[in-house]
């Protein structure tokens, strides 16, 4: 190399070194700095909302735990000056709860079983059969979501009397045991299945129903889950449908017995009353924790067409 040469690259590292180093490139994917304040304000948000939603909650489960005289004292006391233990002793003792448990079960495990095996199965003859006015019996059918029980009421329990089903378990079954939604839900999620897998079944001589039962059935366990969770939440919950068909006290449900508590507004033991309340809370948050991850990914992908 001359010394022409060695100059020249001399003075090319010179002024490589004399110039700014480039400032560094953001990784993909990495959020900028709005991004990531506007995430922060959300979050923010949701602790919001999501304290304002368990502030009844807490406030009923430390209520249950003060004496009756505690509960509603101005100004109001949110811990208990002495946990009174023996308000969850008497609301045993004092009530029929173990019937009224024992029948509010009953009344949602069964109504979830046959909402489950009806809506699935009326579901897949709206998804995967063809015939004629398919979709308007659909839309029909599905427009009953919109119509209000109080409108239907009086000649529903009109019917269900000449049945002679009132003032049993058995009118609460056959109101609840059809359920529009639950073949909506279902309905999607079918359509989010490929239909080759159908096809397939049909030429290896598999029927309808075995396609339903052994392929339909298994691929679509989280929509069962989430058709299952809020059929039960719905059907422990209810209130206005046992009232109006159980007159017997032997056939009360947890709603309905605990409702007697509140016979007096003034000689009600409330801190007795939303002992009962907890109770009551604590099957659908121990059922809904265990199915979470299902519910969430059926509710995510019935809404999706693929």
């Amino acid at each position: 190399m001359t010394e022409t040469q060695l100059m020249v690259t001399g003075q090319r590292k010179l002024r490589r070194l004399s110039d700014p180093a480039p400032a560094p490139s953001r990784r993909a994917g990495e959020p900028t700095a709005g991004r990531r304040i506007g995430r922060f304000f959300g979050y923010v948000a949701l602790i919001v909302f999501a304290i304002g939603l368990l502030m009844p909650f807490a406030w009923m489960v430390l209520s249950s735990l003060k004496n009756a005289n505690e509960v509603f004292s101005v100004p109001v006391v949110w811990w208990p000056e002495t946990f009174v233990w023996q308000n969850y002793i008497d609301i045993w003792s004092k009530s029929d709860m173990l019937t009224w448990i024992r029948n509010t079960l009953l009344l949602s495990v069964v109504v979830t079983c046959l909402q489950v095996l009806t809506g699935s199965f009326a579901a897949y003859g709206f998804a995967r059969m063809r015939f004629r006015g398919r979709d308007i019996l659909f839309l029909a059918y599905i427009g009953t979501i919109a119509v209000p029980w109080q409108s239907y009421m009086i000649p529903q329990f009109i019917l269900l009397s000449d049945l002679k089903v009132s003032n049993t378990l058995w009118a609460i079954i056959l109101i609840q045991a059809f359920s529009a939604f639950g073949v909506f839900l279902m309905k999607q999620y079918y359509e989010t299945i490929p239909e080759e897998l159908s096809e397939a079944a049909r030429l290896d001589g598999l029927s309808e129903y075995g396609i339903w039962r052994r392929i339909m059935v298994p691929l679509s366990v989280p929509a069962i889950a989430s058709l299952a969770l809020l059929t039960f939440v719905n059907t422990w919950n209810d209130y206005l449908g046992p009232l109006i068909y159980l007159r017997d006290p032997n056939l009360w449900t947890i709603q309905l017995g605990l409702k007697s508590f509140v016979s007096n507004l003034f000689d009600t033991n409330y801190a007795l009353l939303f002992a009962g309340l907890t109770i009551s809370v604590i099957p659908i948050a121990i059922i809904f924790l265990l199915g979470q991850k299902y519910f969430v990914e059926g509710i995510a992908t019935s809404g999706m067409k693929g």
